[in-house]
C-alpha cells in the first residue's frame, strides 16, 4: 500500500470504521493464502494472468460507472510502461515464489515492502530521510525475516528457492513504490494499479503457456472461489475501499492498523492450509516484524521529546 499516497483526512473512524479497516487488512493478509490455493489448480503465471484480467475489468467498470478518467496523457506513457514492467516481473516472481514456499512463510516475506521502501526512499526521494523510529522498525523488520530464513527443521531447498523469489518479488514492489511515488501527482492513484494490471495479462498468459505445467490443472470450487477473492475481494473491491478510506481517515491513521496483515496471513495459513505456523521461528518473526509495522506507523511524540529526537 506505500505506492498509493491520496491526501489525507482528518476524520476519526467510526467503531463500524474501525470494523471495515481492520476487515480489509485481514483480507489484504489472507490474499497470500488464497493465491496459494489458486496455485493449486493452475499454473503460477496463468493464475497471474486470471487473476489481473478479472480485476482489471473490475476496476475499469467502476471507474466508468463512476465518471472517473479512464484515459493517461501521451507524455505520461513512458512512465506508466516503466511502472507496468517492474510490475510484471514482480507479479511473476511472486506467484512463482509462492507456489514453492508456504503462503505463512510468504506473508511474513512480503511485509518487508514498507522497510524496503524507506530505505531506498533514503536514497532517492529528497526530505525522506531515516530517523531514529524508522531505523528501528527496519532492523526489527529485517531481524524477523533473518530468524525464519534461519529456521532449518522441514525446510527443503524448494522452500528456500521460493523464499528468495518472494524476497526479490518484495524488493522490486518496494523499488515500484518508491517510483510511483515521484510521478503518483501527475496521474489518479486506480490508473496505476489499472495499466499494469491490464498490461500484464497478455505477458502473464504467454508465460503460462510458455513455462506453467499445466496452465489450468484441477479447476475445483476452492480453487475458482480462490481466483475470485484475490480478484475481486483484494485486487479490485478491496483497492477501492482502501483508496476511499485513506481519502477519508488519512494514511496516519490506516497504517496504525497494517500490522493485522502479517499476522492474519500466518494464522490463516496455519488455518485453511495446515502450514507449520506454531514453530519458534515463525513466532519470533512474526513478533519482530509486527513490531517492526507498530515502531514505523506509529505516533510517539512523547517519547521523542522526552529523548530530544
Amino acid at each position: 500500500m506505500e505506492e498509493i499516497q491520496p491526501k489525507t483526512g482528518n476524520l476519526e473512524p467510526s467503531f463500524l470504521a474501525t470494523l471495515a479497516i481492520i476487515g480489509i487488512c485481514t483480507t489484504f493478509g489472507a490474499n497470500t493464502v488464497f493465491v496459494k490455493i489458486t496455485l493449486s489448480g493452475m499454473g503460477a503465471f496463468t493464475t497471474a494472468g486470471s487473476r489481473f484480467f478479472i480485476a482489471s475489468m473490475t476496476i475499469t467498470l467502476w471507474a466508468l460507472l463512476t465518471g472517473r478518467p479512464i484515459f493517461i496523457k501521451r507524455t505520461q506513457i513512458k512512465e506508466m510502461l516503466i511502472v507496468s514492467a517492474i510490475f510484471i516481473c514482480q507479479l511473476g516472481l511472486f506467484n512463482l515464489g509462492l507456489s514453492l514456499t508456504y503462503a505463512s512463510r510468504g506473508s511474513l516475506i512480503i511485509n518487508l515492502q514498507p522497510f524496503f521502501v524507506l530505505i531506498l526512499a533514503h536514497f532517492f526521494i529528497p526530505g525522506d530521510s531515516f530517523t531514529p523510529k524508522k531505523l528501528v522498525g527496519i532492523l526489527l523488520g529485517f531481524a524477523g525475516v533473518t530468524v525464519m530464513f534461519l529456521e532449518k527443521d522441514g525446510i527443503s531447498s524448494d522452500l528456500r528457492s521460493g523464499d528468495f523469489l518472494m524476497l526479490a518479488s518484495v524488493f522490486l514492489w518496494a523499488i515500484n513504490a518508491v517510483y510511483t511515488k515521484k510521478i503518483i501527482s501527475g496521474f489518479k492513484p486506480f490508473q496505476l494499479v489499472l495499466y499494469p494490471g491490464i498490461l500484464s495479462v497478455p505477458f502473464f498468459f504467454l508465460a503460462g503457456y510458455l513455462w506453467d505445467t499445466p496452465m489450468f490443472g484441477t479447476i475445483d470450487l476452492k480453487v475458482f472461489g480462490s481466483l475470485v477473492y484475490q480478484s475481486l475481494i483484494t485486487a479490485s473491491f478491496g483497492f477501492v475501499v482502501w483508496i476511499n478510506m485513506l481519502q477519508k481517515y488519512g494514511a496516519v491513521t490506516l497504517h496504525s492498523y497494517i500490522f493485522i496483515i502479517p499476522i492474519s496471513g500466518v494464522l490463516l495459513g496455519g488455518f485453511l492450509l495446515d502450514e507449520p505456523v506454531g514453530t519458534v521461528n515463525i513466532i519470533l518473526a512474526s513478533l519482530f516484524i509486527v513490531a517492526g509495522i507498530v515502531i514505523v506507523h506509529s505516533d510517539f511524540s512523547f517519547v521523542r521529546r522526552r529523548l530530544g529526537w
